[in-house]
């Protein structure tokens, strides 16, 4: 089958439940991306991304017949990618950091273009609970809505709002902690540092806007 533009996602869907392999082989290379920077963001850690992300595709190759359409499918695989995530952490007790080298640039400009600021985003997301990494990631690089993210980790919507807060509220603190660290510093004003501090929402948002690519590639 040779795939064009003019060729529908449901109709690419539909061949690859009839066993097509080239229409799931467009699957996959669509929705790679997606799969890969989900799992890496979580787990920080490349390889074990890999084959997460692997498995989320064979698993979907034998569930082909159970997604009824395109935004099904975009949903089912945000779904498992995140359950086997939280698995994957409550199997081997992992402890995800992630290095400056391998943390991805943000999309837009941040309020603290400063590493120091930086690292103190990552490593207190790194450091949540993993269902409220798994909420917050959900919120601000898939840009889900608390009803979409309580239907993809299947619990109630007030918990997730409830994750968000504390996620928020934490990394609130985090920042100003290092804000004022910064302060401390030649050139800084208090208005410069206290105002990344104040802005938890958008510097997720900046973090994770980007990193979708994260060096995500074929695997």
């Amino acid at each position: 089958m040779n795939l064009t533009n003019t060729v529908s996602e449901q109709d690419v869907l539909d061949q690859a439940a009839g066993g097509d392999p080239i229409a799931f082989e467009h699957i996959v290379k669509k929705h790679q991306s997606m799969v890969f920077s989900l799992a890496y963001h979580f787990l920080h850690d490349r390889g074990v991304a890999e084959e997460l992300a692997q498995e989320v595709f064979l698993s979907l190759y034998k569930n082909l017949a159970s997604i009824k359409t395109a935004a099904h499918l975009v949903c089912w695989l945000r779904k498992v990618t995140g359950h086997r995530c939280l698995d994957q952490v409550r199997r081997q007790k992992l402890r995800p950091y992630i290095s400056l080298d391998q943390a991805p640039e943000p999309a837009i400009e941040a309020s603290f273009p400063d590493s120091m600021m930086t690292a103190a985003l990552e490593q207190v997301i790194g450091e949540l609970p993993e269902k409220q990494r798994a909420v917050l990631i959900l919120r601000y690089q898939e840009d889900l809505d608390p009803l979409e993210i309580a239907r993809t980790l299947d619990m109630p919507v007030n918990t997730v709002k409830s994750h968000l807060r504390r996620s928020l509220i934490a990394l609130r603190e985090k920042l100003a902690i290092t804000a004022e660290k910064q302060n401390e510093q030649p050139g800084r004003t208090t208005r410069q540092t206290t105002k990344g501090g104040l802005e938890a929402g958008r510097a997720v948002c900046g973090l994770y806007c980007a990193s979708a690519g994260a060096g995500a590639g074929e695997f």
